[in-house]
């Protein structure tokens, strides 16, 4: 493995700012790089995928990508796959119009959130605070910035916060085929907390982040599982699903499955270049 690719599969390690789909997006943009620069595409591949375990986006994205075949097809696939990324993004925001209105709360900083209440703009939007990392900072002045009303609060505030809210909208890291998903730690008390108070739990993830495989408990601390019991409804570019839906989902999203068996089928499998 070269140092240029060394560096970007580094870079994806220690990246704590951003969320799954910009990191997808990056891996695929490494992928390209490192292709047009004479690496193997599944040796790449690989490397880049393993810098993130816990982040189904980067290997569904991947994967994707490098079913497609020769190394021009690989790097053609995945540019497509970037330029569609945004448009996805604003799909999935026509989707949930309907269900934005009046307080909103997200946890963590998705890309594909921000999308949707840009699009649609609540009456007030909360954003936790999201230790450790903070990235719900940035995403709270980024919202204020379009125009939003918004109120950063305390991760500690955030059960009772989303008691007084009328959606959570959260984003995935990854959404597995039982409906289940990875996301930001304190998730999983904060859809407690919404569901106990009957306030909506709204997914919104691209269908990269799709995992074609039983739910697992992420290696990163700073992500947690998430039961399906938790969710309402995955909104994707492909449509809503009920969670008991998103099987079905993963089934018709093309090269998802194929994509997962050249990373090695499941990603406990991957090895990190530090192992090799």
């Amino acid at each position: 493995m070269n140092i240029v690719l060394e560096e970007r599969v580094r870079e994806l390690r220690e990246e704590r700012h951003h969320g799954a789909s910009w990191m997808a997006r990056r891996a695929l943009e490494a992928l390209v790089e490192a292709v047009e620069n004479g690496e193997d595409p599944l040796e790449a591949g690989r490397a880049l995928a393993s810098a993130r375990l816990s982040l189904g986006a980067v290997a569904g994205a991947i994967g994707r990508v490098l079913v497609t075949g020769s190394p021009e097809q690989v790097i053609a696939e995945a540019k497509a796959v970037i330029d569609s990324r945004d448009r996805a993004a604003k799909a999935i925001a026509v989707m949930l119009t309907s269900d934005i209105a009046g307080t909103v709360m997200t946890h963590s900083a998705s890309g594909t959130v921000r999308e949707a209440l840009t699009h649609t703009p609540p009456a007030r939007v909360i954003c936790t605070i999201s230790e450790p990392g903070s990235e719900g900072r940035r995403l709270a002045a980024e919202l204020k910035a379009c125009g939003l009303e918004v109120e950063l609060i305390a991760d500690a505030d955030s059960s009772d916060a989303v008691r007084e809210s009328d959606l959570l909208l959260l984003g995935a890291d990854t959404v597995f085929k039982d409906g289940s998903l990875v996301n930001k730690i304190g998730t999983h008390a904060i859809a407690r907390a919404a569901q106990e108070a009957g306030v909506p739990v709204i997914v919104a993830c691209e269908t990269f982040k799709l995992a074609p495989f039983d739910p697992e408990e992420p290696i990163e601390d700073t992500f947690e599982l998430i039961p399906a019991a938790l969710i309402d409804r995955v909104v994707t570019e492909e449509g809503a699903a009920n969670t008991i839906d998103v099987a079905s989902l993963v089934d018709r999203t093309p090269c998802l499955r194929q994509g997962y068996d050249l990373l090695r089928g499941r990603r406990d499998k991957l090895r990190s270049p530090e192992d090799s």
